[in-house]
């Protein structure tokens, strides 16, 4: 045998099946998804409708266009398969706990589609299924009727409360088989059908005191569904007076926020009847549970008081029935409206449907958030107003009603600002105004639209000669306004203009840290300063870069030793000066010349006579290594002097040369030199020596006078020679004080066998007025250089 509730089911879920496609196929035929509907009830992936087909777009429109669907609460469970345009049903729908008692019961979503922005309202209708039996609230219900009550007389029964709505809702009413009455319906002005209890046949309480009947409740489904309650009748004496109101209808206006307790109204009835048929109390009749739980009745007195809550937004309005009951049974009636009037209690709300962080920085009118905002109250309580502060980049834009959109107002810069927090202030006219605010952080992200800068236009280095190879000699650093790899620098050193330059064996760059090394150790004095570009680059897309001037100057070390021009310490033979033995105190003996190819302190030249044949004779100018007599020569000193002297520079660690100088004492220049060979001689042969000298020498004068004026004539002078260099000549590179290059002429005593320094001059005529006075100062060596000239011209 078959299961009753299986085939019940089985019923209902076909029936279900078949009102689905009937409404699916009514949606289909307006083609516009403007309003659909759908049964209740049906199962999680039930299909709605085509959004492709139904808004005529081309398949995969939705998916690029970022279609969605929103709804106040995002609580509609609705599903959009954006490949396929399929609105679907993500679980089962209830409608009544969606619209209560509501006979239409109507979502409101939308559709939003960003790119470009399109906002589509819907509106989803949810029919009802008779899922639901009917209900009463009291399963007995006790009648106290006159045993004189009329026949025809009416009496009030409870009615049955069912969820369904329409057709589905209860629509009659049967009471159990018996001899004394029957049930008839009468419809309120809400559209209620109300069930009332007709006497058929009078009553004699001696004969039957009680009646229990069976009250069912039918609603109108197919199958219609049943609910019954126990009517027990008790018949009583004689009250033929009924009570009644004082008016047939109350009206009442509350605030929602009435504190609890508060009285509402005070309904008032009589009976003419007297002792206890003309006592009266007071009853809600057909009173909804909701009623019962907001307001209360004093049986006694008639006050009704507020004892739960209101929500104006909920429930605007409540419709009581006060039934009015004295002891015989007999009943009057009065209707109670309640209306309940709305105050501002309720904050604007926001819901987001869309927002976008990060932000590029360089796109203009950029889409940031799209929102709707909506309040529960009414009238001017539900205006809003929505605002953003003014100071930022920010434009805000209503796109349909309640529905707005924030966008960028051109580009941003996020060098400028990387991040921005916008409060979005929505505000009602209600009384007191009650506002909601919604913040967000929107980031900036970043566009490689900066170039790396350096901390200085050029730089400056300096190191030491004869550095380390691969010695730190200093970093150059630049800075990116940008992020991420927009901002990682690299760098490098760029060509060189110079074509004499080898920079690549000179410099290399760390391309990371910008840390610059000297690949081999530099000489100052073939290398003194050179200057080159380095360059930084980003890595963004496309890389940009700057560059900056680096120049390097090459500090002097003390590592070259004075070294000695005049006179020559490697000739075959050594130099000879010669002095009168006549010569005064201070006479220029002679001049060591020394240059250093050092430079600064490090070239300033200092002398010092170490050894002398006879110490007290000769002394040496520290400055400029003038050799001078101290005093006048007598009998007693030797003819012929040996002088060491030592050249010192200035530098750290002190380096030094030394000279050896031959001085010959003569009685006049007109006096034969010839060397003599070093051998003992007695007394008396050295006397015979001197007396010949002498007579030869006293032979000759006139003769050797008369010569040496008439050589003096001819020669006028050391003339400088042309062509190849000779080698009498010293050539001097420019080098330590000295910046050009010089040639030393070695003038002869003329006539000797030994060819003797006269004296030591420059060649170059312009050479006092290559070096200005403030530079001889400041240089010992180029002084030195200088004062070539002895005192015998």
């Amino acid at each position: 045998m078959e299961n009753p509730r299986e085939s019940c089911l089985q019923t209902r879920q076909a029936r279900q099946v078949l009102l689905l496609f009937v409404l699916l196929g009514i949606a289909q035929a307006h083609g516009r998804p403007g309003r659909l509907s759908v049964v209740e009830e049906m199962l999680s992936g039930a299909l709605v409708v085509n959004l492709v087909k139904d808004l005529g777009l081309e398949l995969g429109e939705l998916s690029s266009r970022g279609a969605q669907v929103v709804s106040k609460d995002n609580k509609l469970p609705l599903q959009l398969n954006i490949n396929s345009g399929d609105l679907l049903l993500s679980e089962p729908l209830d409608r009544e706990v969606l619209c209560g008692s509501s006979e239409f019961c109507m979502l409101h979503f939308q559709v939003l589609m960003k790119n470009p922005l399109q906002i589509l309202q819907v509106e989803l209708e949810v029919k009802d299924i008779n899922d639901n039996s009917p209900v009463f609230l009291e399963k007995e219900m006790v009648l106290e009727i006159p045993e004189n009550s009329p026949v025809g007389a009416v009496f009030l029964l409870e009615s049955a409360t069912d969820l369904d709505v329409g057709t589905n809702a209860v629509k009659n009413y049967v009471i159990s088989q018996n001899s004394h009455f029957h049930v008839t319906m009468r419809v309120n002005p809400d559209g209620k059908i109300y069930p009332e209890l007709v006497l058929d046949k009078a009553l004699d309480y001696e004969e039957q005191p009680e009646h229990s009947l069976i009250l069912t409740a039918l609603d109108g489904g197919t199958p219609p569904r049943s609910g019954t309650a126990l009517v027990r009748v008790e018949v009583i004496d004689i009250n033929d007076n009924s009570p009644e109101f004082e008016h047939m209808f109350y009206e009442v206006k509350i605030p929602e926020n009435n504190i609890l307790g508060s009285l509402v109204t005070t309904v008032s009835a009589w009976d003419l009847d007297s002792g206890i048929n003309g006592e009266v109390s007071y009853a809600f009749s057909h009173a909804s549970e909701d009623i019962q739980k907001k307001f209360a009745i004093n049986k006694n007195s008639g006050e009704i008081r507020l004892i739960g809550y209101l929500d104006f937004e909920t429930t605007e309005s409540y419709s009581i029935i006060v039934k009015a009951t004295d002891r015989g049974g007999l009943f009057g009636k009065s209707t109670v409206r309640i209306q309940v009037m709305d105050v501002n209690d309720n904050f604007p709300e926001i819901d987001v449907s869309s927002f976008t962080s990060p932000i590029p920085e360089n796109t203009p009118d950029t889409l940031v958030m799209v929102f709707s905002i909506q309040d529960k109250d009414s009238g001017e309580n539900s205006r809003i107003v929505c605002s953003i502060p003014e100071d930022l980049p920010f434009v805000l834009k209503s796109s349909i009603e309640n529905y707005y959109h924030l966008e960028t107002e051109g580009s941003l810069d996020r060098e400028s600002r990387a991040e921005y927090n916008i409060t979005i202030t929505v505000t009602d006219l209600g009384t007191p105004r009650l506002t909601t605010q919604h913040t967000i952080i929107v980031q900036v992200s970043d566009v490689n639209d900066n170039a790396p800068a350096f901390t200085q236009t050029s730089y400056t280095l300096f190191v030491q000669e004869n550095n380390s190879p691969a010695l730190h000699i200093g970093t150059i650093s630049a800075t990116d306004s940008d992020s991420g790899s927009n901002a990682h620098i690299t760098y490098s050193l760029l060509p060189t203009h110079n074509p004499q330059l080898a920079l690549s064996s000179l410099i290399s760059i760390n391309a990371d840290n910008g840390q610059l090394f000297a690949l081999r150790a530099l000489d100052y004095e073939a290398l003194k300063t050179f200057e080159f570009q380095v360059g930084a680059t980003d890595q963004g897309s496309p890389a940009l870069s700057s560059q900056a001037l680096v120049r390097v100057l090459v500090l002097d070390s003390n590592d070259n030793a004075p070294f000695v021009l005049y006179p020559l310490q490697n000739a075959s033979a050594p130099c000879t000066e010669l002095l009168p033995r006549a010569a005064e105190p201070g006479y220029l003996v002679t001049k060591v010349v020394a240059v250093d190819r050092d430079s600064g302190q490090n070239a300033w030249l200092s002398f010092q006579l170490l050894k002398a044949t006879e110490p007290g004779l000769f002394s040496v100018w520290a400055h400029n290594g003038e050799v001078r007599t101290s005093r006048l020569l007598s009998e007693r000193d030797a003819p012929k002097h040996r002088l060491l002297l030592l050249v010192k520079d200035n530098g750290n660690p002190q380096r030094s040369a030394s000279v050896t100088l031959h001085v010959l004492v003569v009685d006049g220049f007109s006096q034969l030199y010839l060397p003599l060979p070093e051998v003992a001689h007695s007394p008396t042969q050295e006397k015979d020596v001197l007396t010949l000298y002498l007579v030869i020498a006293l032979t000759s004068v006139s003769s050797l006078f008369l010569l040496f004026v008439l050589l003096a004539a001819s020669m006028g002078g050391c003339s400088v020679p042309e062509g190849h260099f000779p080698s009498h000549l010293v050539d001097v590179s420019g080098a330590g004080t000295l910046s050009q290059s010089y040639q030393y002429e070695v003038c002869l005593m003329g006539g000797t066998g030994t060819d003797e320094f006269k004296f030591l001059k420059p060649i170059s005529p312009n050479l006092p007025h290559q070096f200005p006075g403030k530079e001889i100062e400041e240089s010992p060596t180029l002084y030195n250089s200088l004062g070539l000239f002895s005192d015998h011209n």
